[in-house]
């Protein structure tokens, strides 16, 4: 399940920024028209059903933990919400969710956040204020917990709840983190996470009957399929429309791709190679949306005990040796751009690149001879070449082949690559504890490339070698680096590109990822029965269903046509 799933994107760029990521003919989005916009906008009536097809390498654990970043991607969203959503698609647009208003202070350092009245946990229970205050306070207690370093990083003070009131004080202006806290921290009831296993072990607890506040609940979860079910007592009436979401658990691409094009399938979030033909052509019905979003990058593992990919010389030889573009055509069969040494999203985050660094640093282009030069000074050559690995999740085609290319590329100037799958929870956990060479992975984003950048490269959100990091996987340290994230927050405008700039000089310099591909919202939907998709017309959430928390928006949109007969 691709973890890239906050996407950053401004509605003025929606329209180009779908041109860009995939040849136009690849393309082809329904035609909405305001009219039709408008008719999806509801009421409807409720029922119909929905199968979800993206692929997750491996069978369903059925565990459902939302402070799990290797399963949480099943329950944020369909069964557990935020307190306001953020639609990056938007312009930033914001919905009350379990908070119905909210008001900073002069200096943003302290919001107070009004909890919805009327909100029922599925298991009856009241939603309450220190329902929210324990969220908070847990990741607090439990830093496994805090997954975006609110406490550590952001600079969260205190929470404190009075009636239906919550206040969060940070140490310093954190507008730029009401992204996080607002919109990516789901809540959690305090009767469950605050007692049992679930207490002594809320990081890793396996929740497997969870209970949220969202519009689907759990009921069944078997290894190969989740079925979700209507929340009864959801607090917005009428909704949700679609009564059942099927889950299937596909171990690779290939089965998950034949069910969207015979229609099996109606909301695909994954690679399809040759998409118009195998899928687009196949019906009327089918359509694809893929706005650019983040970058798909290789990690390298920058401990001292990985002797080869801690030195900066074969970090800067990886990233010279790769022809970008060509990955992008190859691997992901044109349907992902070539991303840049810098990590800024192209064009989204136009004004935060610096073109002209870039080329001076020697990153504009693949260059094969500095990349044989840069290995020939450590020892190594195509006889005798550098033994790395990389991992990567079975069944991600798209991954496996641009990794093909790669390992192509990287053989002439004397790195030999060898690509190993594995099984998504295997993966996740080698990943997040650092048991690597290589990673290939894409990172999540937010609003500017700060979002992104800071959870690739802060320390805090990093974790010592068989410790799981919750971001930082590479596990970079540079306290230069760390200053220039905390500034950020109380700078203005130019300050804040100026400040990004800054920060892409270091990943220029030291190279700390290598970025590959800038990552799209994989996205295929079918219109026969379910109507309500995003498009770039009408684009109020993220479209992959791997993005949590906008896949709750999309289904609290979505509703069955033979429903309304």
């Amino acid at each position: 399940m691709r973890r890239t799933k906050l996407v950053p994107a401004l509605v003025a760029l929606a329209l180009a920024l779908a041109a860009t990521a995939c040849s136009p003919s690849k393309q082809q989005p329904t035609p909405d028209s305001s009219e039709d916009i408008a008719a999806d906008m509801g009421p409807h009536k409720q029922g119909g059903s929905v199968t979800i097809a993206n692929v997750t390498g491996q069978t369903w654990t059925c565990q459902f933990n939302p402070f799990n970043p290797a399963v949480n991607q099943t329950s944020n969203g369909f069964v557990y919400e935020p307190l306001v959503f953020v639609n990056l698609l938007q312009d930033q647009a914001e919905t009350p969710m379990l908070a119905s208003s909210y008001e900073w202070n002069a200096e943003k350092t302290s919001i107070v956040f009004t909890v919805r009245d009327g909100v029922k946990w599925n298991d009856g229970q009241p939603l309450t204020a220190d329902d929210v205050v324990f969220t908070f306070e847990l990741m607090k207690k439990e830093p496994a917990t805090d997954l975006y370093a609110l406490w550590t990083g952001a600079g969260l003070q205190s929470v404190k709840g009075e009636g239906n009131k919550v206040t969060l004080s940070f140490a310093q202006a954190a507008q730029p983190y009401f992204f996080n806290f607002a919109n990516q921290v789901v809540i959690v009831p305090k009767h469950v996470f605050g007692a049992g296993e679930a207490a002594a072990s809320p990081a890793t607890w396996a929740n497997p009957n969870p209970v949220g506040t969202g519009p689907f609940k759990v009921d069944p979860c078997t290894a190969n399929n989740i079925q979700y079910v209507a929340n009864p007592s959801y607090w917005q009436p009428g909704k949700p429309y679609i009564q059942k979401v099927q889950y299937p658990a596909y171990l690779d691409n290939g089965p998950a791709n034949q069910d969207l094009a015979s229609g099996k399938a109606q909301w695909g979030s994954q690679f399809i190679p040759g998409i118009e033909n195998f899928y687009l052509n196949k019906s009327p019905d089918n359509h694809t949306w893929s706005p650019p979003v983040t970058n798909v990058a290789l990690i390298p593992n920058l401990d001292p005990s990985h002797a080869a990919t801690s030195k900066l010389e074969v970090r800067q030889a990886i990233a010279s040796a790769i022809d970008r573009a060509r990955v992008a055509e190859i691997g992901e069969g044109g349907q992902q751009p070539a991303a840049n040494q810098t990590g800024v999203v192209l064009p989204t985050f136009q004004k935060y690149y610096d073109g002209a660094a870039v080329a001076s640093a020697g990153y504009d282009k693949p260059d094969a001879a500095r990349a044989t030069s840069l290995l020939s000074g450590l020892g190594y050559s195509p006889s005798n070449p550098l033994k790395l690995s990389v991992i990567t999740v079975t069944g991600y085609t798209d991954w496996d082949a641009s990794l093909a290319v790669i390992k192509q590329q990287l053989a002439p100037v004397g790195i030999e690559l060898t690509v190993v799958d594995l099984a998504q929870q295997t993966y996740n956990e080698r990943l997040f504890k650092g048991d690597f060479d290589l990673a290939y992975y894409g990172q999540a984003g937010g609003p500017t490339p700060y979002y992104e950048l800071r959870q690739i490269l802060h320390s805090a959100n990093t974790a010592p070698l068989g410790t799981e990091a919750t971001t930082n996987f590479e596990r970079y340290k540079n306290p230069a680096v760390d200053a220039l994230f905390d500034k950020y927050p109380t700078a203005d405008d130019a300050g804040q590109v100026q400040i990004i700039k800054e920060i892409s000089g270091f990943m220029l310099r030291d190279v700390p990822i290598i970025p590959v591909t800038e990552s799209v919202d994989w996205f295929q939907y079918n219109t026969s029965d379910i109507r309500g998709w995003p498009s770039p017309q009408n684009p109020y959430a993220q479209p992959a269903a791997f993005n949590i928390p906008d896949v709750g928006q999309v289904l609290l949109h979505l509703y069955s046509k033979s429903a309304q007969k």
